[in-house]
């Protein structure tokens, strides 16, 4: 049966894997939103491509450009947060929600009703807003399925068994490009150097994130909301190969691991049909071949903003949010060049600190995670400058 398909950042990394999906299976998937952010022309094209019914741009001065990119093509169009909110809340069977930060909270959440499927690359909604967000999607009906590779991995892999029988569940990571460097080495590194990932393709945040382990550490987060597992029961290793998404071991002593090679077109087809597989014209997995698969534990040493992460799914509350919040002002200082690569975690570390002084309680519902991540970035901010 054909599904509608809705797409909230379809002009990113994500998006752009999700269209090669789509336009392979177009009997099975249907488009009837796209949203972008500023870029009107390359959503247009998207648009077009997909033969969306709707599109939104969320930089609302984009709006007059993006209707004339789409005139003719019968795709009607908006722009600004009312036109996303609309995109998201149209009439569909599954949104895949992949607009990057915590922009994409809020039209996330506007997507949530009964019987649709989120299909969720968008962690800063369950990172920010854990608890509500969850709760929320419980009580309308709608189902949340995980597009991370590492999640869609232990998503799988949890499938093996009840939850009550998980001794660990097991996210890998890269190492990023500083895997190797000594602590020196990476305290003179610069952006550009942090951005380039040696395995995955991905939007200049998400590559600095995966360089300062960040990245892994909000996936533990989300981890923890998704499948109830709590903080002890979730653990990172570093596999370079990123062959082994995501590991689940078992009170047994077994292991049920998701192997992959690493295209972000293997997971966005499983949270598409979930269960109900696409066949996928891509490269398949030889192990022969790739010979040898390897494994380290993470050094908090080198990488001290996965402690950080760590310390604030422990805490739990509101640190999450805060904890987020300092590390997207960090990196957009260190992106421009006002900071050095451990001010990041330095920033984030006086903020958590700061916060966790007043024991700030865990947002009740989005619009309250969206109060305490404003405070955050304004106390993060007013640090900068002590750095820069």
């Amino acid at each position: 049966m054909a599904r509608s398909l809705t797409i909230l950042g379809a002009t990113g990394s994500i998006g752009r894997s999700a269209t090669d999906v789509i336009l392979a299976h177009r009997a099975e998937l249907s488009i009837e939103a796209v949203v972008g952010g500023s870029n009107a022309e390359a959503l247009a094209n998207v648009a077009r491509r997909l033969g969306a019914r709707f599109a939104a741009l969320a930089d609302e001065k984009g709006g007059a450009a993006l209707k004339e990119a789409l005139s003719g093509s019968g795709v009607a169009s908006g722009a600004g947060e009312s036109a996303v909110i609309e995109a998201a809340q149209r009439e569909s069977d599954v949104v895949l929600a992949a607009i990057s930060g915590t922009a994409g909270l809020r039209p996330t959440h506007a997507a949530l009703k009964a019987g649709r499927r989120i299909a969720l690359a968008n962690k800063e909604s369950l990172v920010c807003a854990g608890a509500a967000f969850m709760a929320d999607a419980s009580r309308l009906g709608a189902e949340i399925m995980p597009v991370d590779s590492e999640h869609n991995a232990l998503d799988q892999a949890l499938a093996a068994g009840a939850n009550r029988d998980v001794e660990k569940a097991i996210i890998t990571a890269t190492g990023g490009p500083f895997r190797t460097w000594t602590r020196e080495r990476i305290a003179t590194a610069s952006a550009q150097e942090a951005s380039a990932h040696p395995v995955w393709s991905m939007g200049s945040k998400i590559n600095i994130d995966s360089a300062t382990l960040m990245n892994k550490g909000l996936e533990l987060i989300e981890a923890h909301h998704l499948f109830g597992l709590e903080a002890g029961r979730l653990d990172v290793i570093v596999h370079p190969e990123a062959i082994v998404h995501g590991l689940v071991q078992w009170r047994d002593g077994a292991v049920t691991a998701g192997l992959a090679l690493p295209d972000m077109k293997v997971p966005i087809a499983n949270a598409l049909r979930h269960r109900e597989r696409l066949p996928m014209d891509l490269p398949r997995l030889d192990l022969a071949a790739i010979g040898r698969l390897s494994f380290e534990k993470p050094d908090e040493t080198r990488f001290p903003c996965l402690a950080l992460a760590k310390a604030a799914l422990e805490a739990g509350g509101a640190m999450p949010t805060v904890l987020n919040a300092a590390n997207e002002i960090a990196v957009a200082a260190y992106m421009a060049g006002r900071i050095g690569f451990y001010d990041i975690s330095e920033n984030v570390e006086r903020v958590c600190s700061n916060f966790a002084r007043g024991s700030v309680a865990a947002p009740a519902s989005v619009p309250d995670a969206l109060v305490i991540d404003k405070e955050a970035r304004e106390a993060a901010r007013r640090l900068i400058p002590a750095y820069a």
